[in-house]
């Protein structure tokens, strides 16, 4: 049985990083915004403490789903701290983005500032999931910095899936590029694009 809201958020002080996991899970999956003190809390005993990065990883998650924007000072301060699992900076570039309160790509240059990949990957996959259509700058930005790396590089895959709703010609050059590689699931989100199809995908 599902857990209730309430039980999620006792399992978040639970000293089994399994449970802690479980109750991140569970309001990352409800997305109550009341839950958004409690999972900030959690996060910065976690980060004080064991440093189970599955919990640390859904706990940021949550946060944004959640949109506790009270949370992004932090998000700001860990995106420095050297984890030792990368998709923990994964999940704090996704959450930084959903969390901006102007609905701009400022959250995302700073990722692409930071020369951080996992950042950048976390900002760019939150970036094609909410099917954002950043300014011709910014969209700029971004394709100078993939243009130099190699056309199966993993980086290409969620602006391949978000250029679906981008215009110009160095978006259509991006994408014939990396529809031309040989990494597959890049190939695939690029071909689709091409037609002006956004797919949609999961993610962890």
């Amino acid at each position: 049985m599902a857990l209730t809201f309430g039980e999620a958020i006792g399992r978040l002080a639970d000293r089994a990083a399994a449970r802690r996991q479980s109750g991140a899970k569970r309001l990352r999956k409800l997305a109550d915004p009341a839950a958004g003190p409690a999972l900030l809390e959690a996060l910065r005993r976690e980060t004080g403490g064991p440093q189970a990065w599955e919990t640390l990883y859904h706990l940021v998650m949550a946060l944004g789903a959640c949109d506790h924007r009270a949370s992004v000072p932090y998000l700001y301060e860990l995106a420095r701290h050297p984890f030792k699992a990368t998709m923990v900076h994964t999940a704090i570039g996704d959450a930084l983005v959903r969390l901006d309160q102007d609905d701009d790509s400022t959250p995302i240059l700073w990722c692409l500032n930071t020369g951080n990949d996992r950042l950048i990957d976390g900002a760019f996959r939150a970036m094609a999931i909410l099917r954002m259509v950043p300014d011709d700058k910014t969209i700029g930005r971004i394709l100078d910095f993939l243009t130099p790396r190699l056309s199966e590089d993993g980086l290409r895959f969620w602006p391949a899936v978000a250029a679906a709703g981008w215009q110009g010609q160095p978006v259509r050059a991006f994408l014939t590029t990396c529809a031309a590689g040989s990494r597959e699931d890049v190939a695939e989100a690029a071909a689709s694009s091409l037609t002006g199809k956004y797919k949609t995908y999961r993610h962890l």
